[in-house]
């Protein structure tokens, strides 16, 4: 059963509230390969980029670090 207008109202509300919105522009075929790699992983296609942006700033925040740590020893 659809959602009432009361009721998409108040997800609108929630979703504007707590999270924040991109909007993402890749060549014509990428959307439907990631897709169908975040389908392979269990994940929606949301949660593959969260992971992926996650897991990217990680390492290059350990990868900064360890830079850092290097210069500090010359």
């Amino acid at each position: 059963m659809p959602a009432s207008k009361a009721q998409q109202k108040a997800v609108n509300k929630y979703m504007s509230i707590n999270y924040d919105r991109v909007n993402l522009t890749m060549p014509k075929g990428k959307k439907e390969e990631i897709k169908n790699h975040a389908e392979q992983n269990g994940e929606s296609v949301n949660a593959f980029i969260n992971r992926a942006i996650n897991e990217t700033m990680k390492r290059d925040n350990n990868q900064n670090t360890h830079q850092q740590r290097c210069k500090n020893n010359e």
